[in-house]
This record gives structure tokens, sequence and C-alpha cells, in this order.
């Protein structure tokens, strides 16, 4: 589940990492008067902030032609005019695909004075079991176009799990970014904050970008989390009803989060050939064959080890409403799943949808002789494949007739 910068900024602060003062609405009048109110308190600038599940928010264009999802202004008046423009309007990303997402919330925030933007995340590393703190100098892009140019500006802290985070690994990291003086130890204490936010949260990643060295008021300097992306394990919400709570489903694609009441793990990808997967692994390989003999995967769909005639039938429905779907391949090894559930459960979809697409059938494994002959008894018209390779190429061949 992902966090709009707010609601991230707001399990920020509940684990004591400093952020610029800020305020959410969903009207221009009052973005005014949070700007009012901020610019009254000392502030000299104040950002307007769309709210999207995206990056690239500042170099987005709206369908109206307005351009920026992030805007500085000096005033309130001007914090109106940029608010009534970016509300209600779709703003489109490098993130968002043309279709781009529906502004309905802005955040009015304080911009500070920055210094020097850096990079600071916390996720699991899976390759060595450890959690990573990792941080940049070059704070203020996509950390894969680091990666890609200056790789030694990466920086790497693994923690051990069975002792949690120490200062001494904050301060290694606020070393190798270069903070000094009187920003060190704000600095190492938000480093703690954020890598708490990521454990007692669990979350999949904390990603601050830009963290920033500021200049306050009076001189000083400090250091801020300016934006804030987290992204949390749907695993763990039941531990968390108050952040499940801050959960946007107008974020969401809606197959999506159907697929999710029926506790079917979807994802809706660009081509024509829709798949109809038991366990993430397979569903995979299933992907890649398609793409081997020359297809395009519509989706990835795992129905999961046990699923029941329902889910199997609600997946068919799904599948059935994205309108680039051309034919179906139904991939399924039986282990714990029981095949013939499986069998049931086209045949009772392929009949509720009156489906008059090509659909070819695979199965294998636990009670795979009642499927086939649930299937041969249904007098439905489907093709069956008789090993994964052989499925994929007449689901490929069927598309392309």
């Amino acid at each position: 589940m992902n966090l709009h910068e707010f609601q991230a900024k707001q399990l920020l602060i509940r684990f004591g990492v400093t952020v610029p003062a800020a305020d959410v609405c969903d009207t221009a009048d009052a973005a005014r008067q949070i700007a009012a109110r901020l610019l009254a308190s000392g502030a000299t600038l104040v950002a307007v902030k769309s709210q999207i599940h995206a990056g690239g928010r500042g170099k987005g264009t709206f369908k109206s032609g307005f351009k920026g999802g992030v805007k500085l202004c000096k005033s309130a008046d001007e914090v109106f005019h940029d608010a009534k423009a970016m509300l209600g309007d779709v703003l489109i990303t490098k993130q968002t695909g043309p279709e781009g997402r529906l502004v309905s919330k802005l955040l009015v925030t304080v911009a500070p004075n920055i210094k020097k933007e850096l990079y600071l995340a916390v996720l699991l590393d899976r390759a060595n079991s450890r959690p990573l703190l990792m941080a940049s100098t070059e704070g203020g892009v996509d950390i894969e176009e680091v990666a890609a140019k200056t790789p030694e500006k990466i920086v790497k802290e693994w923690i051990d799990p069975a002792v949690g985070i120490q200062p001494f690994n904050a301060r290694r990291v606020a070393v190798a970014l270069g903070i000094k003086g009187e920003a060190f130890n704000g600095a190492v204490k938000l480093i703690l904050g954020v890598y708490k936010v990521w454990w007692e949260c669990d979350a999949s990643m904390v990603e601050i970008n830009p963290l920033c060295i500021i200049e306050q008021p009076d001189g000083k300097r400090a250091v801020m989390a300016v934006d804030a992306k987290i992204t949390l394990d749907d695993n763990g919400l039941f531990r968390h009803p108050d952040i499940q709570a801050m959960r946007d489903l107008n974020e969401e694609s809606p197959l999506e989060t159907e697929a999710s009441r029926f506790s079917l793990n979807y994802i809706k990808l660009d081509g024509n050939i829709a798949c109809l997967v038991n366990g993430a692994g397979l569903a995979m390989a299933t992907m890649d064959i398609i793409k081997h003999y020359g297809g395009e995967p519509a989706n990835f769909l795992d129905v999961g080890g046990g699923a029941s005639e329902e889910q199997v039938a609600a997946a068919f429905n799904i599948i059935m409403q994205d309108r680039h779907v051309k034919g179906i391949l139904v991939n399924i090894f039986g282990g714990i799943m029981d095949c013939n559930v499986i069998a049931t459960g086209i045949v009772q979809a392929v009949k509720e949808t009156h489906l008059k697409l090509p659909l070819v059938v695979r199965l294998e494994g636990n009670n795979v002789v009642a499927g086939k002959k649930t299937l041969a008894a249904s007098g439905l018209t489907l093709t069956t494949g008789d090993s994964m390779a052989d499925a994929a190429q007449k689901a490929v061949e069927a598309v392309g007739r």
C-alpha cells in the first residue's frame, strides 16, 4: 500500500523526524488560508504540492495545459491561483503514464531555505536478509539514475535485525553524507527516526528525497525531510488499522482494488493475453514464456495455492473487464490446489461471463484427471495445453489469428 506525501510525513512526525510545517486541503480557499497562516508565522516561501501516488510531480503537466504539480509561491493569492488550477485536474507525469492522476488534495507547506539536497532510504536487502540504510549526496533525482551514472555516490549501511539500528549506524551514514557541525546530531536523530518508521510500521520502503540541509532563520544549519515516500507491506497492515485507514482507493487501479477484495494478487499490464495462474513464481514464468513465444501478457494474476471456485470466477470477471484482453491462458499446477476446483470455477465463470475470447487451459498435478473430465463434460469451447510451453504457444497463436 502506498501513502500520499502528507500521510508519510504524519508517520515521520510520529517518530520524531523533522519535516516542514504544512497542512493538507481540498479547496483553493483552504489552500489560501493555510498559506496565509504559514506566511504569518515567518515563512517567506510556501510550496503547493499535488498529492498523487506518483513521482515527477514538479515536472508534470495537467491536462488543462497548466505546468507543474509543485509550485513555489510568495503570497497567499499566488497559492490560491495555483491551487485552483491543480484541484480537479488530471496531472500527467513520467510515472503516471498518459492517463495521469486526478488531483483531489494539495499539501501546502513551508519551503525551507535549502542549502544541500541529499537522499535517504530504508528497505530490505533480500540478498543479505537484512534491513538496509541507503543514502547519497545526490538528492533530488531518481536513485536509479545515481546508481547508473555515479554508483560510488551511494552509501549503504546494513542493520543487524537481531540488535536493531544503533546510533553508530546513523552516525556512519551522516558522516558519509558530509553532514557536519550543528546539523550532525539532528541528522543522526532523523536517520534513527526514519529507520524506526520503516521497522515499526511494517514498511517495504521509506524514501526521503530530498533530505535537505537547511538554513534556519537564525542562520543555523539543520537537517529536514522535505519530501517523503512510504510503501507499506500489505501483509503487515492488520497490525496497523490506523495506517490501513489511510488507504486511498481513488489512487489504485479499480481492477486491482476489486482483486484485493477476493484476496487475489492482480497487476494490470499492457499486453493482450490474460494469465490466470496459481503461485507467484509460476505466474512470472507464465508471463516470461508468453513473451518468449512472441505474445504480450495482459496481467499478473496469482489466485494463490488454495483458491476457491468463487475466487476463480472473480478472477475471470476481473480479466473480462480489461478491454485490451484478446485471449486467456489458465496455467495451473496443483500442489495444494485441487485442479478440479479450478476446472469447476472456470466452467462457472465462462458461463456467467458468456466468454467469447480464445481460452487455453493447462492443468497439471493434484486431481488433474477429475479436472480435465469436468472441462470435457462442460461443453465449453476451449483449447487444452499438454505443457506450459504448448499452452503458451497456443494462446499466442489464438490471439494472433
